[in-house]
């Protein structure tokens, strides 16, 4: 029965699109960026509650940022989809808090954030904004669509007052998300074409816009990728031509980890670019 809820629910968008297209567009629109991520559980709200938590208002609901160390250098982690920030437990564990001030932010409608949708547009402005408020970040640490939302930021923003940047299992193109979900929905074509006006209509871009390899060429900052093989929702070659078109990149390509990237020599590796002292990769 799980397996044909999805088809329900394309079935319902394919109806209404039909009916009503400016509605059902918009109700594609934002079902698109609707997660339906677990709750935290006991044990990560346990670690997460070792931090100091602050709640940021940003447009019109209330963010919750978290707070470690209290060092001159700021790092901010930027968790993904249906993620939060208890995915970056191990790597905040091996950062000095002498060192560095570490933050992590639960994205809006994620962890304990309120809101009810996300996408890397959104996201970008809660970034630009934590960035306005709290001064210059020295690392800003990324996975999935919190990588999409650091280049982009950098991409849309080149001023943005940041130093280093970690992209891990990152998504390229927001082409392929679609397609994907049209897919698994089962949704007509002609219902595409609404929801990609919808799409147009509240973003400001069509989703070919969004596509990682282009917004890197001419980026400079220092930057680190980090991206496996098989990873089965992010296509590596994809990630291998934003390497070729970031001037200042490095890539780690890990074998067998999957999206996720759960690995002690994934977590070292960050840990390292972080404390690095060059301003230019090799």
């Amino acid at each position: 029965m799980k397996k044909l809820i999805p088809k329900f629910i394309g079935f319902y968008f394919n109806l209404l699109t039909l009916a009503a297209p400016s509605l059902g567009g918009r109700k594609g629109f934002f079902f698109f960026c609707t997660p339906f991520g677990a709750k935290i559980k006991a044990h990560q709200l346990s670690f997460l509650n070792t931090a100091e938590q602050i709640n940021y208002p940003f447009e019109n609901t209330t963010i919750k940022i978290y707070k470690w160390g209290s060092g001159k250098n700021r790092l901010l982690f930027l968790h993904g989809w249906q993620s939060h920030s208890f995915r970056w437990k191990n790597y905040i564990n091996l950062i000095s808090k002498e060192d560095y001030t570490i933050y992590a932010i639960d994205a809006p409608a994620h962890g304990q954030s309120g809101g009810q949708y996300l996408n890397a547009v959104v996201y970008s402005r809660l970034l630009e904004k934590f960035a306005t408020d709290t001064g210059p970040i020295d690392t800003i640490v990324s996975h999935s669509l919190g990588s999409m939302t650091a280049l982009y930021t950098l991409h849309r923003l080149p001023a943005f007052p940041v130093q280093k940047v970690i992209i891990t299992g990152m998504p390229s193109e927001v082409n392929d998300f679609i397609r994907f979900y049209q897919g698994v929905l089962g949704l007509w074509n002609s219902t595409m074409n609404v929801i990609r006006s919808s799409f147009e209509r509240e973003i400001g871009h069509l989703p070919e816009y969004f596509s990682m390899p282009a917004m890197a060429k001419g980026l400079t900052t220092p930057c680190l990728l980090i991206h496996d093989r098989t990873d089965p929702d992010a296509p590596y070659h994809k990630v291998h031509e934003v390497h070729q078109n970031w001037k200042n990149s490095e890539l780690m390509t890990t074998e067998s980890l999957g999206h996720n990237l759960r690995s002690p020599a994934v977590v070292q590796a960050v840990h390292d670019f972080i404390i690095r002292k060059e301003a230019v990769l090799a």
